[in-house]
């Protein structure tokens, strides 16, 4: 193969593609699930193994250089084709397996531990659990379904809700009890809160401001405390004493049954953001789609009591 034929490595090309597409190496690492690091270093190798810049900052944001552009349109077609490929070699099998995105901390502390009663109902579908936080495209990632957080806009997909989205402090029953205990919200004043660094394109996950509000609490520094970016590791903090997280229903349902985690007061708020299960409209009616939807749906059900 000449120098000119010979293909650069693909996760370079990946990660220049998405940029190319967002204009923001941010954007494009959400994407990808990898740092924005990550993706502007596969880019300059791209720029050194093509010989030429591809991308220059312009201003706040990023604009594509005359070579750049000239190789976008191919690389986004090139995916598509290897996507249906692999879409293709997947459905030569039968169609067993079922390929669902889900949020990790979703992922890890509602769905995994009931994933097992779909396969004991559905032996007939295989499940491939792609946990991501990323906000992928179904008809180029090879996804057949995803568990999305969001307001429910989610274009061109089908969106079916699953939990909607009531925040509420949780704790230890240790911590709870003291000495010194949580009595009311202000008690919270000695107490460590437990933040949560996260967003998407749909949003911001609530704060200790936006629920002290709503509890009508004041002269809390809510600058203080422990930082996570998963939820679950929020949880698990919260499950081994370590302060107060802001936790919804849905993540904290098998923790608050179990009776590791507790609620110290009943106030809650509603914010605009759920679960939702959605799927491209052209697969809706797929069997085993559909299959998992109905399934989703009767869990989320039971789990909400």
């Amino acid at each position: 193969m000449s120098p000119s034929n010979r293909l650069p490595s693909l996760n370079a090309l990946r990660a220049f593609e998405a940029v190319s597409r967002h204009l923001s190496f941010a954007k494009a690492a959400d994407e990808l699930h990898v740092t924005k690091a990550a993706v502007a270093q596969q880019v300059r190798l791209l720029e050194a193994e093509i010989g030429s810049q591809l991308v220059l900052r312009s201003g706040r944001g990023l604009r594509l250089t005359e070579v750049g552009a000239a190789g976008t349109r191919g690389l986004a077609d090139g995916f598509d084709l290897l996507a249906r490929a692999a879409r293709s070699m997947r459905e030569a099998t039968g169609g067993r397996m079922l390929v669902v995105s889900a949020d990790p901390s979703f992922a890890s502390t509602w769905l995994v531990s009931r994933i097992g009663r779909f396969k004991h109902d559905h032996p007939e579908i295989d499940v491939l659990l792609d946990a991501n936080r990323s906000f992928r495209d179904l008809s180029r990632d090879n996804v057949d379904a995803a568990v999305r957080w969001g307001r429910g806009d989610f274009p061109n997909l089908e969106a079916t809700l699953l939990f909607d989205e009531h925040v509420f402090p949780v704790c230890s029953p240790g911590l709870r009890d003291g000495p010194p205990p949580i009595c009311e919200p202000a008690d919270l004043r000695s107490q460590t809160l437990i933040h949560l660094e996260f967003s998407s394109l749909q949003g911001a996950w609530p704060d200790w401001q936006m629920w002290l509000a709503a509890a009508d609490v004041t002269g809390i520094d809510t600058s203080r405390g422990l930082w996570f970016n998963h939820m679950s590791l929020a949880l698990q903090a919260a499950v081994q004493g370590q302060g107060v997280a802001l936790t919804t229903r849905a993540i904290a349902a098998d923790e608050l049954m179990a009776g590791r985690l507790v609620r110290p007061f009943e106030v809650s708020f509603r914010t605009p953001f759920g679960y939702y299960f959605v799927c491209r409209r052209d697969r809706a009616a797929s069997p085993k789609v559909l299959a998992f939807r109905n399934w989703l749906v009767a869990e989320a059900a039971r789990s909400r009591g």
